[in-house]
C-alpha cells in the first residue's frame, strides 16, 4: 500500500510552519502576483524562507502560476521563472499552456504540476500533459471514484496524480469563472475572485397574467445564497482513495488562518497514517467530528460517490464555527509559564484544547488564571488590541512553540 503525499495550503512563511509541525509532507505557495490567491501577499523572502526551511527539514514546496496570463504579463513570468529557477521549489503548479512552455525555457530544472484549472479529468488529457513535460496532474474535482479509478489504471506509470479531499468549493467548472470578473470587475482567473457565488442574491418571478408585475422568490428576508456550495471533506473517504493509488491528497485554503491549517492538517494526518497502520479499524466518524469543529460551511463529499448528488449547494448562506474558534498559538512555554499569543478574547473560567501534531484527540482545560505578559499583574480577561497582543496561562502539560489553542464559545 502506498502513502500519500499530505500536501498543506500555505499564505504565509508562518503559516508553512504550522502545516509542516501538524504533519504535511508539502506546501503549495503563491507567487505575489501570479497565482489564484491575489489577496495572499507572499513576498519573495517569503517563497525563499519557506523553501530553505521545508528542505532543512526534509518537506517539499510547490509553487503556483496558475493564472490564465494576458500577453502583457508574460515579462513578469519570465522574471519570476527565472527566480523560481534559483531558488528551487519541487515543482511550479501552472494551468496556461503559453505559461507551462515559458516555464520549460526559463525554468528548466523545476518539475511542472498541472493545476486543476487545466481541467484534467480523463487519463487522454493526463496522457497529453505528461508528453508535454509534466511530471504530475491535479484533477478536476468534479470526478467521481470510478472515473478516478479509470484515470489511474490507464495514466502513464510515472505520471503522478493528485486530488482535491478537504476545502472550498467552486460554482464553476474547476474554478473556470467569469462571475466575479462580470460583477465586480475583479477575474477569478487572475487571482482576484470577489466569491461573487457566496453572496445573497433576491430572485424574482414574473407573474404570468400580470407582465412586468415581479414577485419575489426568497427563502428569507436576506434573499438565498443560490450559487454559495458547501466544503468539499473527504476523510471518511480516505481508505478508497489510498487504495486507488493517488500519490498527493491535497487540502485547500491559502487564506485560511494558522488554526485552520493546523486542525485540519492534523485530522488527515492522523487519518491517513491510521489507515496505513491498521486499515479494518479504520473509523472516518471519529476524525470527521473533529473536522467539524472547524467547519466553515455545511461538508459535502461533492461527486466523489454520486455525479447526481444534490447535497452540495449552502442555500442559506450560513457561517459555522458555533461552537469553537482560535484562540491563539503557543510563544513560549516554560516550567513556570506559558506565553500564548492571543487571537480571541479568552478569560478566566474558559475551556480551552490545545491541539498536539500526531496526536488526533486534542487536550482539554479549562483557564485558571491569566497574567499579564508584561506586568505580571493577575487579570481575568484579555482581548485582542493589537497584532501579537500575549498573554500568560498555565497549561496543564508541557507545550511546544506553535501549537495551536482552540477556544470553545
Amino acid at each position: 500500500m502506498q502513502k500519500p503525499e499530505l500536501l498543506a495550503p500555505a499564505g504565509s512563511f508562518e503559516k508553512a510552519k504550522i502545516a509542516f509541525l501538524y504533519g504535511a509532507d508539502a506546501v503549495y505557495m503563491g507567487t505575489k502576483n501570479l497565482s489564484l490567491r491575489a489577496r495572499v501577499d507572499v513576498e519573495d523572502k517569503d517563497l525563499e524562507k519557506t523553501i530553505k526551511y521545508a528542505h532543512e527539514i526534509g518537506k517539499k514546496v510547490y509553487v503556483t502560476i496558475n493564472i490564465f496570463a494576458w500577453d502583457e504579463k508574460y515579462d513578469e513570468i519570465i522574471k519570476v521563472a527565472k527566480k523560481l529557477n534559483e531558488l528551487k521549489p519541487d515543482a511550479i503548479i501552472a494551468s496556461d499552456g503559453g505559461v507551462i512552455e515559458t516555464l520549460k525555457q526559463y525554468a528548466p530544472d523545476i518539475d511542472i504540476h498541472i493545476s486543476t484549472q487545466a481541467n484534467v479529468i480523463s487519463y487522454h488529457a493526463g496522457n497529453f500533459w505528461y508528453h508535454n513535460g509534466a511530471k504530475r496532474i491535479i484533477v478536476g474535482r468534479e470526478m467521481n471514484k470510478e472515473q478516478l479509478k479509470e484515470l489511474m489504471q490507464n495514466k502513464p506509470k510515472d505520471l503522478e496524480v493528485e486530488m482535491f479531499v478537504h476545502g472550498a468549493l467552486c460554482f464553476a467548472f474547476s474554478g473556470r469563472c467569469f462571475l466575479s470578473d462580470f460583477l465586480s470587475g475583479r477575474s477569478a482567473n487572475l487571482g482576484e475572485c470577489s466569491q461573487s457565488c457566496r453572496w445573497s442574491y433576491n430572485l424574482y418571478a414574473e407573474e404570468k397574467n400580470n407582465p412586468g408585475e415581479m414577485m419575489p422568490i426568497e427563502i428569507d428576508e436576506h434573499g438565498t445564497s443560490i450559487f454559495s456550495s458547501k466544503d468539499l471533506c473527504l476523510i471518511k473517504e480516505i481508505p478508497e482513495i489510498i487504495d486507488m493509488g493517488i500519490n498527493s491528497l491535497k487540502i485547500e485554503g491559502r487564506l485560511k488562518t494558522e488554526y485552520y491549517i493546523a486542525s485540519v492538517v492534523n485530522c488527515y494526518r492522523a487519518a491517513i497514517d491510521d489507515y496505513i497502520k491498521n486499515p479494518s479499524s479504520f473509523d472516518g466518524e471519529k476524525y470527521l467530528k473533529e473536522l467539524e469543529k472547524v467547519k466553515t460551511r455545511g461538508l459535502t463529499t461533492f461527486y466523489f460517490h454520486d455525479k447526481n448528488n444534490k447535497d452540495i449547494q449552502e442555500y442559506s448562506g450560513r457561517q459555522y464555527n458555533e461552537d469553537y474558534e482560535f484562540g491563539g498559538k503557543v510563544i513560549e512555554d516554560t516550567p513556570d509559564k506559558t506565553i500564548i499569543e492571543i487571537r480571541n478574547k479568552l478569560q478566566v473560567g474558559d475551556i480551552l484544547e490545545l491541539l498536539i501534531p500526531n496526536q488526533l484527540e486534542p487536550v482539554k482545560f479549562t483557564i485558571e488564571n491569566l497574567w499579564d505578559v508584561e506586568t505580571g499583574e493577575e487579570i481575568q480577561a484579555v482581548s485582542p488590541g493589537v497584532k501579537g497582543q500575549q498573554v500568560v496561562l498555565h497549561i496543564p502539560i508541557n507545550a511546544r512553540k506553535d501549537w495551536i489553542l482552540r477556544r470553545k464559545k
